[in-house]
């Protein structure tokens, strides 16, 4: 699995480190080559906004199983279900490791298993919409900072100005606790784009992420028993934390998986960055979490922040 493939997760993972890729297409001339070619183009678009799609809904399932078993609950019940189904997948093989390739998946487990963490306590305590923008600016900030281009202090600038919009002024409007959670789930995040690149190099298609999760359930089961005890083998429980691993890791995986074989990696990206405003429309429609104008142009800034620092880093990719 190449690196963009392997930072596939609910949100613009792949958009802190995207760089063109080669897309062939038939040439123009060629009889059917317009409507063959649109018809192409269109089928993976359609394909990472179904898995984007599947994340968010598959979060706010989440929020409606926290009442049953706590978020530490939900978190250990989606990451045991999603290394079960990726280990049945993938069967990574555990032979011929270095200690280093075992130091990097053991990094990533832990980056993905506080990434989930941290993120679903924040969406216990404040609009998933919310939550899912003040997440962003992780890979949002490790854009900037990879880029090292001045133009890309603007779209952090106005990332900024989004969020101080979203928090009215000041954080206790959003509960301080629950987005401090959801920034520091952006720090897990920017972390985990960092490792999945680096365990994607170093392991082959899908093996390291199956390890990885594994290790991320590992890590996520002691908390999710001291929190929800014997809750978490009630069979209601139990299947909506499947549908929520399935929702939220399984088939987003999939999805992206076939999508970033006929995307350019920046088209991906772009669209990644569009994981608040589908958070915001899950939270309303599942879950009643109405936007105020104030909070949908905050979510509005921080996606055309983060729509600008991948385009940006393009083009001076391009020119490079």
């Amino acid at each position: 699995m190449n690196d963009q493939t392997t930072a596939a997760e609910p949100a613009a993972a792949a958009a802190a480190v995207a760089v063109p890729e080669a897309v062939a297409a038939p040439a123009l001339g060629e009889p059917g080559a317009r409507s063959g070619g649109r018809r192409a183009a269109l089928a993976p678009v359609a394909l990472v906004v179904a898995g984007a799609l599947s994340v968010q809904f598959g979060a706010a399932i989440a929020v409606l199983l926290m009442p049953r078993t706590g978020a530490l609950g939900v978190v250990t019940l989606r990451l045991a279900a999603a290394a079960l189904v990726l280990l049945v997948v993938c069967r990574p093989r555990l032979r011929g490791h270095s200690r280093a390739d075992w130091g990097t998946v053991v990094a990533f487990g832990i980056a993905m298993g506080g990434m989930n963490t941290l993120f679903y306590q924040a969406a216990d305590r404040i609009p998933l919409g919310a939550a899912v923008t003040l997440e962003v600016l992780g890979p949002l900030a490790l854009s900037v900072i990879a880029s090292r281009r001045l133009v890309n202090l603007v779209w952090a600038v106005l990332a900024l100005g989004g969020v101080v919009l979203l928090s009215g002024g000041g954080f206790d409007r959003l509960d301080p606790v629950g987005a401090a959670y959801a920034l520091g789930a952006g720090a897990m995040w920017a972390a985990y784009i960092v490792f999945s690149a680096r365990t994607g190099r170093r392991f082959p298609q899908a093996d390291g992420l199956a390890l990885a999760m594994v290790v991320a359930a590992l890590l996520s089961l002691p908390l999710g028993i001291m929190d929800a005890g014997s809750k978490l083998l009630v069979p209601t429980t139990l299947g909506l934390g499947a549908a929520v691993a399935l929702l939220s890791s399984v088939l987003p995986y999939t999805l992206e998986l076939i999508a970033l074989r006929r995307l350019p990696a920046p088209t991906f990206a772009i669209l990644m960055s569009l994981e608040p405003a589908i958070a915001a429309m899950a939270g309303f429609l599942v879950l009643d979490q109405a936007l105020s104008t104030t909070d949908a142009l905050a979510i509005a800034l921080v996606i055309g922040a983060s729509m600008g620092a991948v385009r940006s880093q393009v083009r001076g990719a391009s020119k490079r």
